[in-house]
Parts: C-alpha cells; structure tokens; sequence
C-alpha cells in the first residue's frame, strides 16, 4: 500500500488491536488528569493537553496503519 493509501483509507480493527488502542487512551487520560492537576490554567496547560491527545492518536495509528 503507498503512503497516501495508508493514510487515507479505513483500517479496520485486527486481533488485538481495541485493547492496545484503549490502554493508550487510558494511560493518556491518567496523564491529562494529572497535567490539569498540577498545572495553572494556561495556554500552555492547554497545548500540553493537545499535544497529549496528539500523541495518543498518532500511537493508535501507528498500530491501525502498520500492522
């Protein structure tokens, strides 16, 4: 598959695929627990947070688009 076709059409979910992709989710959102915690209200609290949900969601597609 070329890298366009890879990014841009549907990966459906193989073996055990759901389980990592919500272990991901979970560990990311203890972590944004904690940011919104332990940091003052901020842009920068806010870029943390994306940046966070960002990488959360390139981990889910490394696994949708590589495996």
């Amino acid at each position: 598959m070329d890298e366009l076709e890879k990014r841009f059409t549907y990966h459906a979910p193989k073996e055990d695929q759901p389980r990592r992709y919500e272990i991901i989710r979970a560990r990311a959102k203890l972590f944004a627990v904690k940011i919104n915690d332990l940091c003052p209200d901020s842009r920068e609290r806010s870029l943390a947070l994306t940046k966070l949900e960002e990488a959360a969601m390139w981990a889910n597609a490394s696994i949708a688009r590589n495996e």
